[in-house]
């Protein structure tokens, strides 16, 4: 098997992680090698947040005032969750343009899910291991705006990476000749 293949094959979305940090310039480096993904006329529709160190309690703070309550409270699951991302290690918030033209829209998003397949594979080379999210409080106005996210653009993942404290096992996949039609006449 070529070390492509088997990078594909091997990447795994991570959960659990150690507390050790990840150098940011080296997320810098990772991001420069993503963002050679095919995008239409290299219009390169992206933008991102890296939220590391003190700075995730900002993001941590924008998720709670999402989960609020109408009266206020914050679940006690909510807290739970807000203690789990202080625990790792950095948050990446990716985000696009939202073009009005469905075309366009698709021609983005399809070249951003490409440069963040590309990332998670170049980090996956390096030993970070990271989990793409997209879980509905993305969507609250509360976290969008609390975080700058501007009306008009659309957040496509919170990336959450650090050095796997566990790598789950591999989940078997359907054979593609299940999912594929030939037409060949």
């Amino acid at each position: 098997m070529n070390p492509i293949d088997q990078l594909i094959m091997e990447r795994r979305s991570i959960k659990k992680f150690k507390p050790d940090a990840v150098d940011i310039d080296e997320i810098i480096d990772l991001l420069n090698i993503a963002k050679w993904a095919p995008n239409h006329k290299v219009n390169e529709p992206w933008r991102f947040q890296l939220y590391a160190g003190a700075g995730k309690e900002k993001f941590v703070q924008a998720f709670l005032d999402s989960m609020k309550t109408p009266d206020g409270d914050i679940p006690q699951k909510a807290l739970n969750k807000a203690q789990y991302f202080r625990d790792i290690p950095l948050h990446l918030v990716a985000i696009m343009p939202v073009d009005p033209r469905q075309r366009r829209f698709d021609e983005d998003y399809g070249a951003l899910s490409s440069m963040l397949q590309n990332f998670q594979l170049a980090a996956w080379q390096r030993g970070i291991g990271m989990i793409w999210r997209s879980n509905d409080w993305i969507y609250n106005p509360v976290f969008r705006e609390a975080i700058g996210v501007e009306p008009g653009e659309k957040i496509v993942a919170t990336m959450m990476m650090g050095y796997p404290a566990h790598v789950p096992e591999k989940q078997a996949r359907t054979d593609i000749r299940e999912k594929l039609e030939i037409i060949d006449q």
